[in-house]
């Protein structure tokens, strides 16, 4: 028997020399202990796998054993390992207590924001530990019976266990009922003090109020998660509050931020001061982004962000407790009491302090802060007071608005010869102080060479006129080198001998507002996209040219008008942004082709004038523009497109022997070579002769006869036949105007009419048209009695629509005329009206509503959007020639039926132009189509023709 505990022996000590770790010394837990802190006496064990093979701590008998546990999850690296003993000879309960956030020990870099620590316990015997429901900690409840000794083995959800206790059940109890009744009073004063504040801000309105509310609503949602009360009302996981933590963390930074530069108007001081607090604030809100990502990483940058803003924050108060600032001054002892809580939270996270009251000391001694800041915002808010009570003398009311306006004194005491300015001078223009308090003749070393003269010159007179006021702006030398403009305001002081003994004013600041009328002389000759010069300097650069020309006759200007081709078109495809950086990139473009002495202008929106004096010979200029046409070709490359253009330039050069030419002349010979350039199809380089002068004198004179075929009734209003395809009677009447000319014959209305748009005169023809073809209708209706009255259809342009005098052309023309309702249709195209669409809808309803029929022309050649469909209201749709005659392609029927359904289905009548055989006419009634014109009808025909044409329909209809 011996001779097997002997063996026993030696096994139990070979298999502890093979066991990893050494055998561990038991902690005795006596029956009256109320808690009992194991942190130092746990093995850590990180890195060992999903197993643990360990050494028991030796029993009563001395014999060590070895326990083997294995993870649950199968995934587990970390493990604790521990012993208890009971000396005793009673059965103890004891609950193991973790808790899952300690702020002692919890790192400023990097900090433990608190998790679960313990996924379960393993003993060596007895029954494993029972899991207690806690929202704090892990919470396991042991059982130890008289004198065992029990190892315990842990399996850790994290590599650390910053604090593991043994608590006697009752004791750790009423510790927690302890604790809740404190936080509970933290956390009702912290929320009664931030409800109060917003309250207060609501009444009082001032800047302090929020900022403060939302410092003290930051404390409250800090102390809510400290103390575990949104992980009961958000559901949240034990130990998984991280991302809250450190949120909550990062709110009280920012918060901080937001007071200390609200309460101290940090704006007024210096713009440093806003461009510090705004900086900072973006780097702490920042890291809300940072906490999603790693909380540990935001929190840690938080904590030390918290402890630099408390420092910069005394020290800009200090700043401004130097300048007698007294809310700063007010500011100071509870500032020091924050520092105060800064080092002791610094102490407790690093573990220099590790008591157990710390942490919910600094909770509240946190509320406290908060608590003075609110007493300190409040009684600087309601403790404003005014200047004096009651009346004030004239000189104080001035006294007071010179302090008010802000100005510097400016006193001249002439009889000592000492300028005095009160060292504002200097601080503005960082001179040292006192340099300019001294004889006047110290200004002039300051002033600006231009205004030294002008300076000594006004003070003298003033001095010898003994009256008048001074007036004056001139420019002072900063430290660095740079002037800046002042405006000195001042009058003379007569002594009782009639002398001028003193000169007093104002000094201003006025260099913000030179900068400004510069910057603005600077547009007025300079356009505002490409910095170049507008026409005005441009003609007066070319003014000069030619006035050294004929002085010096050396040198002959020639002047390029430079336009790109179809640019509206590009411009309307790729946008307006799109189309402004193009226009850069030419104006670059052509820039490096000049040399100094040549000057380049942008005259309007995408014509470019160049003068040139680099070349004098005639064939060097043709080269220049040649290669300027040619710079202009290269493709442009804007996004993933490539765009190419092209322009067309025109060439007037000054020729000293024809005489004395003026500048807007040479301008204007320029844009008529430059306009052939472009009736000749573009892309080319035009030098300007005499012969296009006419070309240019025939369209100036087509107006001037148009203008006067209006005002003489030279212009004729033709109608040419709408059928109804049912019974082939005449329905009403397109509206055309034409132009016999009594020399040139008859003049096709795709000449007159952009003439007429160009010049303005289209709104006259517009009524014109509108109001003859309306008298005529007139009389139709009247003189033939039919079911369905006669209608007209007129053509309305885009200028004319755009024009909010149409509205009341209409109006008029139909009081003169008694139509049927509805029976005066205007046309406008797709175009005209989603040129402007909101403007277009505004006209169209209000035309509707004055009882003119609305009409669709050219339905299909345009937007062809079913959205401006829905939108504009249209009466009629008129389906455009190119889908009602035959071209052979077997879509056409098909798209012809599908929008006269799609005009029937939206309630409009569909009108089909270009109707030519019967075949046509048959095609059409058969598909729907209510109505059609063409030559098969009629060809349009004055109101004559169009009577007899009503009259013979009227007789053959009562045969």
């Amino acid at each position: 028997m011996r001779f097997l505990k002997i063996l026993l022996l030696v096994l139990s000590a070979w298999l502890a020399t093979l066991a990893p770790v050494a055998a561990l010394e038991a902690v005795e837990v006596p029956a009256n202990a109320d808690a009992i802190d194991l942190t130092s006496a746990v093995d850590l064990y990180s890195g060992t796998g999903a197993s643990l093979q360990v050494s028991t701590a030796p029993g009563a008998d001395g014999i060590v054993r070895r326990i083997e546990v294995n993870s649950r999850d199968d995934e587990n690296t970390s493990w604790a390992v521990f012993a208890l003993s009971n000396p005793g000879d009673e059965q103890i309960d004891r609950l193991i207590v973790a808790p899952f956030f300690q702020l002692v020990g919890s790192r400023l870099i990097w900090p433990d924001l608190g998790a679960s620590r313990i996924a379960s316990i393993t003993p060596s015997q007895g029954i494993a530990p029972e899991r207690q429901s806690s929202q704090e900690a892990d919470v396991f409840l042991v059982t130890l019976d008289p004198g065992a000794v029990v190892t315990y083995v842990v399996e850790l959800r994290t590599e650390n266990l910053p604090q593991i206790r043994l608590w006697e059940p009752d004791v750790y109890k009423d510790t927690v009922n302890a604790y809740t009744l404190y936080r509970g009073i933290i956390l009702g004063i912290s929320g009664l003090l931030a409800l109060f504040l917003t309250i207060l801000f609501v009444v009082k309105g001032t800047i302090m109020f929020p900022a403060t509310a939302t410092l003290a609503w930051s404390v409250l949602a800090y102390l809510t998660i400290d103390f575990g009360f949104w992980n009961k009302v958000l559901q949240i996981t034990p130990g998984d509050e991280q991302l809250y933590r450190a949120c909550a963390e990062v709110a009280l930074a920012a918060s901080l931020i937001i007071f200390l530069y609200a309460y101290l108007n940090l704006n007024r001081w210096h713009i440093r001061y806003s461009h510090l607090a705004l900086a900072t604030l973006i780097l702490v809100l920042g890291l809300l982004g940072v906490a999603v990502w790693d909380p540990s990483v935001a929190a840690g940058i938080a904590r030390i962000s918290l402890g630099i803003i408390g420092v910069l924050g005394f020290a800009i108060i200090v700043a401004l407790v130097a300048q007698g600032y007294d809310r700063a001054i007010m500011l100071v002892p509870t500032w020091v009491l924050l520092l105060s809580w800064l080092v002791g939270a610094g102490m407790t996270v690093t573990g220099a302090l590790a008591n157990d009251i710390v942490q919910p000391a600094l909770a509240g001694g946190l509320v406290l802060v908060v608590l003075l800041i609110g007493f300190t915002v409040m009684q600087h808010a309601f403790a404003g007071g005014a200047i004096a009570q009651g009346l004030i003398s004239d000189v104080e009311r001035r006294a007071l608005a010179l302090t008010g306006c802000g100005d510097i004194i400016w006193d001249w005491d002439i009889d000592r010869d000492r300028i005095s300015t009160g060292n504002e001078v200097e601080e503005l223009l960082g001179l040292k102080q006192g340099l300019l308090e001294g004889p006047a003749r110290d200004w002039l070393d300051v002033l600006h060479p231009q205004d030294r003269d002008t300076f000594r010159g006004t003070l003298d007179a003033v001095i010898d006129q003994r009256r008048g006021r001074i007036s004056q702006a001139f420019r002072l030398r900063s430290e660095d080198g740079h002037y800046r403009w002042f405006r000195l305001r001042a009058r003379p002081i007569i002594g009782s001998d009639g002398e001028v003994i003193r000169c007093v004013g104002t000094l201003l600041d006025i260099t913000e507002q030179k900068v400004t009328e510069e910057r603005l002389l600077h547009d007025a000759v300079h356009d505002n996209l490409t910095g170049l010069p507008n026409r005005e300097l441009f003609l007066d650069r070319l003014q000069a040219a030619l006035a050294r020309a004929r002085a010096e006759g050396l040198a002959r200007p020639s002047v390029l008008m430079i336009d790109l081709d179809r640019f509206k078109q590009v411009n309307d495809s790729i946008g307006l942004s799109a189309g402004d950086s193009i226009l850069l990139t030419v104006a670059r473009r052509i820039s490096r082709q000049l040399k100094p002495q040549d000057a380049l202008a942008r005259l309007s929106g995408d014509t470019y004038g160049l003068l040139l004096l680099s070349e004098q010979s005639a064939d060097r200029v043709a080269a220049f523009a040649d290669a300027i046409r040619r710079a202009v070709r290269s493709p442009i490359t804007f996004g993933d497109q490539e765009v190419f253009l092209t322009s067309s330039v025109g060439i007037a050069i000054y020729e000293g022997n024809e005489g004395d030419v003026s500048a807007p002349e040479m301008m204007r010979e320029a844009d008529m070579a430059m306009n052939h350039a472009k009736r000749m199809g573009g892309d080319r380089v035009e030098v300007f002769r005499p012969s296009l002068q006419s070309s240019g004198a025939s369209r100036v004179e087509l107006e001037a006869d148009l203008r006067k075929a209006l005002n003489t009734d030279g212009i004729t209003v033709f109608y040419q036949p709408i059928v109804r395809l049912a019974d082939r009677s005449i329905a009403g009447f397109e509206v055309l105007a034409r132009w016999n000319h009594p020399r040139r014959g008859a003049v096709s209305p795709t000449e007159f009419i952009p003439i007429a748009e160009q010049s303005g005169l289209i709104n006259e023809l517009g009524l014109f048209v509108l109001d003859r073809s309306a008298r005529q209708l007139s009389e139709w209706q009247s003189k033939f009695r039919v079911p369905v009255p006669h209608f007209i259809s007129v053509n309305v342009s885009s200028l004319q629509l755009l024009r909010h005098e149409l509205i009341n052309d209409v109006k008029q023309v139909l009081s003169r005329s008694a139509l049927a309702p509805g029976t005066l249709k205007l046309e406008l195209t797709e175009s005209v009206v989603m040129a402007n669409p909101e403007y277009s809808a505004r006209m169209l309803e209000r035309l509707r509503g004055l009882g003119a029929g609305l009409s669709l022309d050219d339905f299909g050649t345009g937007y062809s959007s079913l959205s401006y469909l829905q939108r504009f209201r249209f009466d009629t749709i008129k389906v455009d020639q190119s889908f009602v005659r035959p071209n052979g392609r077997s879509a056409r029927p098909v798209i012809l039926r599908s929008i006269i359904a799609l005009g029937h289905d939206l309630g409009m009548q569909v009108v089909a132009e270009g109707a030519e055989t019967e075949s046509d006419s048959l095609e059409l009634h058969q598909l729907g189509c209510e109505f059609a014109q063409g030559f098969l009808y009629g060809q349009p025909m004055e109101a004559s023709e169009a009577t007899k044409l009503l009259q013979a329909e009227m007789e053959a209809l009562s045969a």
